[in-house]
């Protein structure tokens, strides 16, 4: 147990003060992005809304997966952002324990849906027959209800061993945001054993879901490449080209973060940008620019909307 153990009303997220000259610059780039990502996302729920072609299981995987990514960049960007104009950056413990919470139940929401996703096109290709069957919405209404259960279930246990005991100055955490590693360092309990059993919660996580989806992918490319048309065989995989896309992109990053080695080096704040920010911003644009049924229905409101004003 450490000696300078008291009881802490704040943190003071060090976040970018170490890059004091380039704050305002960051603040118009990390805005711009977040105005960006939150446009794109709220483009897909209101397109996979509004056009009834776009009802079925795939699409409202990809409506889920942009509310939960909405919310998920919401805990966390405008703190963000108001933290760059300002010398004052704390937050409080309960505060920071929220934040916590919502960013790691999100985080693990997302990674289930992105597998509920791989699985949903593992049944289309893969045993297209039996999948209006075994995939109707009120199923993927199911699983999305899971996703969060499982993703939240995971945060709860999280954020309950890292705020189970007291915290210790200097009360500083060497973030932007208030991120697991960099908070349970300031437990006055052996931190050092609940860093390492959060860590393997959440190492195990992501590993988990990825290897999931790893194994659907294996069985989608053996059955597209027993598909004897060349047109067949990009029909097929262009259904996928996205998703994939996007799980290359968020596991990348993730693994980054996550998988880490302690002691390595490098600036912890710097290495989650393209978690927390680039990854949120890129999964809109891809699922937008490379999915013809969005472009489609796109055109087909933009049509509506020239009918109406004529």
């Amino acid at each position: 147990m450490k000696a300078n153990q008291t009881v802490l009303k704040e943190f003071i997220l060090v976040g970018f003060s170490s890059y004091p000259h380039v704050r305002p610059f960051l603040f118009v780039l990390f805005f711009g992005l977040y105005l960006l990502t939150l446009t794109g996302n709220l483009a897909i729920l209101g397109l996979t809304w509004a056009d009834r072609s776009l009802h079925t299981p795939m699409y409202l995987f990809l409506r889920a997966l942009s509310f939960s990514e909405t919310c998920y960049t919401l805990t966390i960007i405008p703190k963000m952002l108001a933290d760059l104009l300002t010398e004052k950056r704390s937050i409080s413990v309960p505060g920071c324990g929220l934040q916590m919470y919502f960013f790691l139940g999100l985080g693990g929401t997302h990674c289930i849906i992105l597998t509920l996703m791989g699985y949903d096109r593992f049944l289309a290709i893969c045993h297209p027959l039996r999948y209006p069957l075994l995939m109707t919405n009120v199923v993927c209404g199911h699983l999305v209800v899971s996703a969060w259960a499982g993703g939240f279930l995971i945060s709860v246990t999280e954020t309950a061993l890292i705020f189970g005991g007291s915290f210790c100055t200097p009360n500083l955490i060497h973030h932007f945001f208030c991120h697991m590693r960099a908070v349970v360092r300031l437990s006055c309990l052996d931190s050092d054993l609940t860093e390492l059993l959060v860590t393997m919660i959440s190492v195990s996580g992501l590993t988990g879901t990825f290897l999931l989806i790893v194994t659907t992918y294996v069985f989608i490319l053996s059955t597209v490449f027993r598909i004897p048309s060349a047109e067949g065989k990009q029909k097929a995989f262009s259904t996928c080209a996205s998703h994939l896309t996007v799980v290359i992109v968020h596991f990348g990053f993730a693994a980054i973060v996550y998988l880490k080695p302690e002691g390595s080096g490098g600036d912890d704040t710097l290495i989650a940008v393209p978690y927390t920010v680039i990854t949120p911003f890129l999964s809109p644009l891809i699922f937008s620019l490379r999915n013809r049924d969005m472009k489609n229905a796109f055109r087909k409101l933009l049509a509506k909307r020239s009918f109406w004003n004529t």
